[in-house]
């Protein structure tokens, strides 16, 4: 029956759970990891009608933003960035993350 399987499942989580995780992946620099994690979060903002504005005031602060003018702010083209990224990254460039590059 399925009891072979139960088992296996079983062994794996235990191992899982008992073992010293994977190291981290030494190709994505903290501050890439991070940006990454900012590209997703600016283009889940933006899937559900956030504005780039109400993006920046999340990710860098009210303050910060309101320090500058919008239409000129280096802010406002750094969420305008993140946001064309995430969506190049959902559409299929998370794929360049899982290749490995060739070292010369």
């Amino acid at each position: 029956g399925r009891a072979p399987y139960r088992w296996s499942a079983i062994a794996r989580l235990w191992r899982a759970l008992h073992s010293p995780p994977p190291p981290g992946d030494a190709r994505l620099t903290p501050q890439r990891r991070r940006r990454l994690r900012h590209m997703l979060q600016a283009l889940d903002g933006r899937t559900f009608g956030a504005t780039y504005r109400d993006i920046a005031e999340v990710m860098f602060g009210v303050p910060r933003v309101a320090s500058d003018p919008w239409k000129t702010s280096a802010l406002r083209d750094t969420t305008v960035r993140l946001v064309r990224d995430g969506l190049a990254m959902v559409g299929g460039g998370y794929r360049d993350l899982l290749r490995h590059r060739r070292r010369t």
